[in-house]
């Protein structure tokens, strides 16, 4: 082989490593989680004739890896992922076009065309769009806490205005953490000034305070944490968890920092009951709108809105049917919040092992939104609001671990729902998965289209 040969060999083995390398970065950045990050970059190697058995794939929360090697060449890259989001249409697409590729039999060039397109595709919903679609959803978790309808549009006003600022605030570069603190801050605010309106407006004034800062709650790096840790992405997972935790620690810092500025009466959060007195169809209502709302952050196609309010709606009718039941006057199987959260989840998470087939989408754009409106704000606000008023009396702490812990566990329980039937769901159809892919492969390596690293020189 000519030196000239082997350079042009070399540059087209290195595009097609920086391809790999561009579609894995659109998956981390869009809040994929470990295992399909993983799935897809495995597809994409095979459409790009890179050899299973010679690629090695390393995936970390800010930074990607590939080398391909026999043990006599070695090509390695990296690639930053710094601009994290969530973005449910870019990891739909992605994972379309991974099969598309190879079925169609793609150029690489067509490849890189298509997955250009899918890079500057603009979001599905507008910054107002959002904020709005935002502020309806967490007036939908007021309802669900036992508020009446006009609690419901403040919580929405307060949660509209701090989505719009927090997204203002992430477009003009400010760092992530700050932008929840004020965000949250602001809400918060808006929340407490609805109370000065009349009384006679609405018996449930405290309510839009538990929900206006609910859109922050990271739902998807929380679901992608236990998903990462089950499928043993321990590392991934872990920085996960980080993350997760820090935006919560921001949030709770800008709700707490303000209620101390106003000396409110934080008591007061003791006084909403536990126990939703609202009725099904209240909460059905409720959970759709949610759903839908938190849909649009996530940037799901529009298609699928009426498909994700479903899901809200059967997740959260079954949550409260096996939480709640005789011991407070309800039907149910009165056995617990966490319990029915898992239920709702899972429930929730085996549909749509079914439904990804219907609409062509991945497992986590329609469970995900679907389980978001299981959200415990009440457990959390009460949890915050004794760290607040921690003065050393006897019987604080005991307060905020019980409340810390209760809203704790009923978060996993539905991070766990959702992620445990997904897990086992990809090994029953990773065998038809595997065998499709292998027989796609072998099409491909027949036409010639497979690297043959024994055709560069040894260096």
């Amino acid at each position: 082989m000519s030196q000239i040969q082997e350079l042009d060999k070399e540059k087209l083995l290195r595009r097609k490593l920086d391809l790999l390398l561009k579609t894995g970065q659109m998956l981390v950045e869009s809040a994929a989680d470990t295992n399909r990050i993983i799935r897809n970059m495995n597809r994409v190697a095979a459409f790009l004739g890179l050899p299973e058995e010679h690629l090695h794939v390393y995936v970390q929360f800010n930074m990607l890896m590939v080398n391909l090697s026999d043990g006599e060449h070695s090509f390695t890259k990296f690639q930053r992922c710094t601009k994290h989001g969530i973005n449910m249409t870019t990891i739909s697409l992605i994972s379309k076009l991974s099969w598309q590729a190879i079925t169609d039999d793609y150029t690489i060039e067509q490849y890189a065309e298509e997955l250009e397109k899918i890079r500057q595709r603009p979001r599905n919903y507008t910054p107002l769009q959002v904020a709005i679609g935002t502020g309806f959803a967490c007036g939908g978790f007021c309802i669900q806490f036992g508020c009446d309808w006009i609690a419901f549009f403040y919580a929405s006003l307060a949660a509209a205005i701090g989505m719009y600022l927090r997204g203002w605030l992430l477009r003009k570069g400010f760092n992530n953490y700050m932008g929840i603190a004020v965000a949250a801050f602001v809400s918060t605010l808006i929340a407490f000034l609805t109370m000065w309106l009349p009384s006679s407006w609405t018996s449930t004034p405290l309510h839009p305070l538990l929900a206006c800062a609910l859109f922050i709650v990271p739902g998807v790096p929380l679901i992608n944490f236990v998903d990462d840790m089950l499928d043993n992405y321990i590392q991934v997972g872990l920085t996960r968890a980080i993350n997760t935790f820090l935006m919560i620690v921001a949030m709770s810092f800008g709700i707490a920092f303000f209620l101390k500025l106003s000396n409110f009466d934080l008591t007061q959060f003791y006084t909403i009951p536990m126990i939703p007195h609202n009725n099904y169809i209240s909460y059905a209502a409720a959970a759709a709108i949610s759903a839908m709302g938190f849909s649009m952050i996530f940037n799901i196609q529009r298609r699928l809105l009426w498909v994700v309010a479903i899901g809200g709606i059967i997740a959260v009718c079954t949550r409260n049917f096996v939480n709640l039941g005789p011991s407070n006057n309800n039907i149910g199987l009165d056995m617990g919040l966490a319990i029915g959260s898992l239920a709702g989840s899972a429930l929730i998470s085996l549909i749509c092992i079914k439904a990804v087939h219907w609409f062509h989408v991945p497992h986590h754009v329609l469970s995900i939104p679907s389980v978001i409106p299981m959200v415990p704000g009440v457990l959390m606000y009460r949890a915050l609001v004794a760290l607040i008023e921690m003065q050393g009396v006897v019987g604080e702490l005991t307060n905020a671990v019980k409340f810390g812990m209760g809203s704790a566990i009923t978060i996993m329980c539905i991070a766990i729902g959702v992620a445990i039937p997904n897990v086992f769901a990809r090994q029953w159809i990773a065998p038809t998965r595997r065998k499709r892919l292998q027989k796609a492969i072998a099409d491909r390596k027949a036409r010639g289209k497979f690297v043959d690293l024994s055709e560069f020189d040894a260096k």
